[in-house]
């Protein structure tokens, strides 16, 4: 076939998603003719290195069999894309408009799970001082403070006053949510020859009171364990609600389901539509250790997807 491979995007996430854009379209073109395209900061776009207008950007989609849009966060996983190619009609790799718009907004995801009855981590919105007050009167401390629509851990930490909280949403709204105990694992869910399907979990090492934030993702190797030491009975457990949140939220493809395992209660931290797609990155690693290759991986993704 012939494949669309984007990159890039105007996220804080650029230089995490032309890593990615680059591994799979590696790995495609072992199979099928890859197109290799980039958006810039500015929202350019480029194809095959030349820049293009966006009359001849839709032009240049009608001869592709499919698009993998390996894009991380607003404006390229927030179904801002997803729209644009499903208007175009165009097959594309992953989560539709509705379930890429969902997952992007954290505070979203937890309401509509947990209306399911998935358990999730507390926390609140938190957009001024009065209410950074309220809520590490209601959360307690420490608390994590996150961005509502960011990803690769960018602008995660962790606050132990009011004063700390209500700095941190100074520029804009953030999640603040009480510090989870417990194991932080990752579940990979994809959907392979029409079958959606686990890899092993994942368990990420934490420093007591820490947080898997950016430098501890890519400032060297990452704290992971594969798998994850989980008891049988618990990682049953896991992959079944993994499972679940994914057919909830209306994924489809992939989608990467991050957990806190506290004893026997899982509490759902949150849902990436379109993690990390290099070899090292969490979910082709969680995929080759139960037994699908890359290579194997992004051409079943894009064979379900077409």
């Amino acid at each position: 076939m012939r494949v669309m491979v984007v990159g890039g995007g105007v996220s804080n996430e650029h230089a995490v998603s032309i890593a990615s854009a680059a591994a799979v379209a590696d790995a495609l073109g072992v199979r099928h003719e890859v197109v290799r395209a980039t958006i810039g900061r500015d929202g350019s776009w480029q194809v095959g290195g030349m820049a293009v207008a966006p009359s001849s950007l839709v032009a240049m989609l009608a001869e592709v069999d499919v698009v993998f849009p390996a894009l991380h966060g607003v404006g390229g996983e927030d179904g801002t894309l997803q729209g644009f190619l499903t208007t175009l009609g165009v097959p594309f790799v992953g989560c539709g408009v509705e379930a890429s718009a969902v997952c992007m907004r954290k505070d979203v995801t937890k309401a509509v799970v947990s209306a399911h009855g998935v358990a999730t981590v507390e926390g609140r919105v938190v957009a001024s001082p009065a209410e950074a007050e309220d809520a590490v009167r209601s959360l307690g401390t420490p608390v994590v403070v996150k961005p509502l629509a960011d990803g690769s851990s960018v602008g995660l930490l962790v606050a132990h006053t009011a004063a700390e909280v209500a700095a941190a949403c100074a520029v804009s709204p953030m999640l603040v949510e009480r510090y989870a105990g417990g194991l932080e694992v990752d579940v990979a869910v994809v959907e392979l020859d029409g079958v959606a399907r686990v890899g092993s979990p994942l368990e990420i090492v934490r420093t007591p009171g820490g947080v898997f934030d950016a430098s501890a993702k890519y400032d060297g190797e990452p704290p992971f364990v594969l798998p994850a030491r989980l008891a049988p009975g618990i990682r049953d457990r896991l992959e079944h609600e993994s499972l679940r949140v994914f057919a909830t939220l209306g994924c489809r493809g992939i989608a990467r389901v991050d957990w806190f395992v506290d004893g026997d209660r899982l509490v759902l931290n949150e849902v990436n539509t379109m993690p990390g797609m290099t070899r090292l990155s969490q979910v082709p690693r969680m995929l080759a250790h139960a037994g699908v290759p890359f290579e194997d991986l992004v051409d079943g993704l894009v064979r379900g997807a077409v």
